[in-house]
């Protein structure tokens, strides 16, 4: 699954795949941001922990991975 996280006064948004559930990824999201947790954590496929404090989160996309296109067809 694609995360894109974008983060207040940084030009450039976070974007990892993730293994988690979109359930997963929505119930952090939402404990990071109702003040319960200070950090917004999340685990990306190759094990890495991506840490971003909760009050400088602006926005979070989650959506499914467009699978690549190979060969002509991908014309």
């Amino acid at each position: 699954m694609e995360i894109k996280i974008g983060v207040q006064h940084t030009p450039r948004e976070i974007v990892l795949e993730s293994g988690q559930s979109a359930e997963e990824v929505e119930s952090a999201i939402a404990e990071a941001l109702s003040g319960t947790g200070k950090l917004l954590t999340l685990v990306d496929e190759h094990g890495r922990k991506i840490l971003v404090p909760a009050d400088r989160v602006a926005y979070v996309e989650i959506g499914q991975p467009t699978p690549r296109r190979v060969g002509f067809g991908a014309l």
